[in-house]
């Protein structure tokens, strides 16, 4: 292909795929706003239409401030691209480094501060104005912030040693440099996996072991009955933060952690907590996690096999308005364009997401209690102010998790 078909393309599936999440938007927005004024008649006797108008309210609001971010990082994607913004870091990184691999380094390094900084504003506002309208936020501009530094600094810990070994293998190992990267990135992944609830996480949340009681035990008979090993159970300090709830898994083989949010606690009774539980044990037991992590693999073969392909093409740098080829402008760039044309196939991962969902709200149903789930979603819905109403194409695309009608008449069928 020649700079120009490249150049076609990108702008072809850069207006697509900006287009078609603004459209979808503007048709989850419509299905919401049509249905707001009643609630639907499953959850008439559960969810008041006050709550009912107040989660239509969060997901409209929601939805024009996501509208308008659809159009400020399409904006970012083309400044940075045809505008000549990776021109501009990759000179700098010339400039203040020796050598092409920490020339790279630097130039992604670059990248992720001003992307950073370009985005404040809008997590900024996210967090302090929208989060804030709805009684959601709890996070001061301390924590904002520290969060924020933390993050970089972390990444710089983590994530420089890393760019070192992936610009340095895809130099000297030839044609099948794509499969070393994957190799690494591969090792690198599973020890993320396996460091993040002990060394990781803590340093942006506290982690509290479940006090004794009826739900530890509750939760210690279901860990029995299921045959899963953890290395805890945990309350985390979401409140800190948000007054959304939650609850998850975290680890890999020894080194697993149950966490709850204290907001998730605090709103539910025990055996509610048991069947969220025993929902999140589902996932476990189908073994959808680690279905997920091959499929994440292989895409990930598959991905880093065609930059391969592109890498040594003038052409793709030129037809992306970029004056300065290299290991790491390749790497960057790729993963800059990558969601353009992904963004299409996202329908196939939310389908088998949720599937996933279904299959492990049956097994929670089977050992816990269905009807215990039942209330427990009707109350995260509540106190998350989720919409009970989705746009089926939205849904296509972004929902991983069935609507809250077709999850909760599958879990009445089982229960």
């Amino acid at each position: 292909m020649n700079n120009h078909t490249i150049y076609i393309l990108f702008l072809f599936f850069f207006a697509f795929s900006t287009l078609l999440q603004l459209y979808l938007s503007i048709r989850q927005s419509r299905a919401v706003l049509r249905h707001r004024g009643n609630v639907p008649a499953d959850f008439v006797s559960a969810v008041s239409l006050e709550e009912h108008q107040k989660a239509a309210d969060y997901t409209l609001t929601k939805q024009r401030f996501a509208r308008y971010r659809i159009l400020f990082e399409a904006f970012l994607l083309l400044v940075f691209t045809l505008g000549g913004g990776l021109n501009v870091l990759a000179a700098l990184s010339i400039k203040f480094s020796d050598g092409p691999i920490t020339q790279g380094v630097l130039l992604i390094v670059l990248f992720t501060l001003v992307n950073s900084i370009l985005s404040l504003p809008m997590e900024w506002y996210s967090t302090f104005k929208l989060e804030a309208r709805f009684g959601f936020n709890r996070s001061t501009p301390v924590t904002f912030f520290a969060d924020r530094f933390k993050g970089l600094l972390l990444g710089a810990v983590i994530g420089v040693p890393l760019l070192y070994a992936v610009i340095y293998l895809m130099g000297v190992t030839g044609s099948l440099w794509w499969l070393w990267v994957w190799c690494v990135w591969l090792g690198f992944s599973l020890l993320m996996l396996w460091a993040f609830p002990k060394w990781i996480a803590p340093l942006f949340n506290r982690f509290e072991p479940l006090p004794e009681g009826r739900l530890k035990q509750q939760i210690e008979n279901l860990l029995n009955r299921t045959g899963f090993q953890s290395n805890g159970i945990f309350v985390m300090d979401g409140s800190k933060r948000s007054g959304h709830g939650n609850a998850y898994f975290t680890g890999l083989g020894t080194n697993k952690r149950i966490v709850f949010y204290d907001t998730l606690l605090e709103d539910m009774q025990p055996d509610e907590v048991e069947a969220v539980l025993a929902h999140e044990l589902g996932h476990f037991k189908h073994k959808h996690i680690v279905k997920q992590m091959i499929i994440t693999f292989v895409l990930a073969l598959v991905i880093l096999f065609i930059l391969g392909l592109l890498m040594p093409q003038a052409a793709f740098y030129q037809g992306l308005g970029v004056a300065y080829p290299s290991h790491a402008m390749a790497l960057l760039l790729f993963f800059m364009v990558l969601p353009l044309f992904t963004f299409p196939f996202s329908p196939l991962s939310s389908l088998m997401s949720r599937k996933n969902e279904f299959e492990a709200d049956r097994f929670a149903a089977k050992t816990a209690s269905g009807n215990d789930l039942i209330n427990a979603l009707i109350k995260l819905y509540r106190s998350n102010a989720a919409s009970l109403v989705s746009d089926k194409w939205y849904a296509r695309f972004y929902d991983s998790h069935p609507g809250a009608r077709e999850r909760i008449s599958a879990l009445k069928k089982v229960s």
